[in-house]
C-alpha cells in the first residue's frame, strides 16, 4: 500500500481531533502519523495525517473528511511537490568507548545531535524527512534502542497558493 500525506485545515475547536480520528477508526483506515498544530490564524489548526491506501481509499478519506463540519480544506500532498519534516528523539545503549564513538559518528553523519550523555547510554535528536529517520533507526538498532519518540510528519506544499486553492 502507498503512504499518503494529507493536509487538513480545520476550525480550532474542541472535539475536532476526536471527530477526525473517529472517522478513520470507524471506517477501518489506519493513521500512520498525525500532527496537529495551530496556524498563523488562531481560529484554524492544521492536521498532517499520514495514512496508507490505494487511490480509492484516499478518495473516500477525502470525501469523508470534507463532510465534517469543522473541516475547511483537505489536500492530498502525495504525488505533488511538498516539504516534509519530522523529529525523532531516542536513547541507545552505549556502554563503552567504541560503541559511543560509533553512535556519535552515525549521529554526525545524519546531521543529528547528542542531547543526553549518561554512563551507559546516549540520547540522540535527528530532524528531517521520514525516510531519513527510518534509515537512521535501521542503522542504530544494533546498539539496542532503549526509548524512542517520533513527532510525526509535518508538511506543506511547495506550490504557490496551494491551500487557498482548495478552500471550501
Amino acid at each position: 500500500m502507498t503512504k499518503h500525506t494529507i493536509s487538513v485545515l480545520v476550525e480550532n475547536k474542541f472535539g475536532v481531533l476526536a471527530r477526525v480520528a473517529g472517522l478513520f477508526s470507524g471506517r477501518g483506515y489506519n493513521i500512520c502519523s498525525l500532527t496537529v498544530n495551530p496556524t498563523h490564524d488562531p481560529q484554524i489548526s492544521k492536521m498532517t495525517i499520514v495514512t496508507e491506501g490505494d487511490d480509492a481509499v484516499i478518495e473516500q478519506i477525502d470525501k469523508q473528511l470534507n463532510k465534517l463540519i469543522d473541516v475547511i480544506c483537505v489536500t492530498d500532498l502525495s504525488g505533488s511537490q511538498f516539504i516534509e519534516s519530522e523529529l525523532v528523539l531516542l536513547k541507545v545503549k552505549a556502554e563503552n568507548q567504541s560503541q559511543r564513538g560509533e553512535v556519535m559518528q552515525l549521529t554526525e553523519l545524519f546531521k543529528g545531535q547528542i542531547v543526553i550523555v549518561n554512563p551507559t547510554e546516549l540520547g540522540i535528536q535527528i530532524e528531517g524527512r521520514a525516510d531519513k529517520i527510518d534509515n537512521f533507526i535501521k542503522l542504530i538498532e544494533k546498539f539496542e534502542i532503549i526509548e524512542i519518540a517520533r513527532s510525526g510528519r509535518v508538511a506543506i506544499s511547495r506550490q504557490e497558493g496551494a491551500i487557498n486553492h482548495f478552500r471550501r
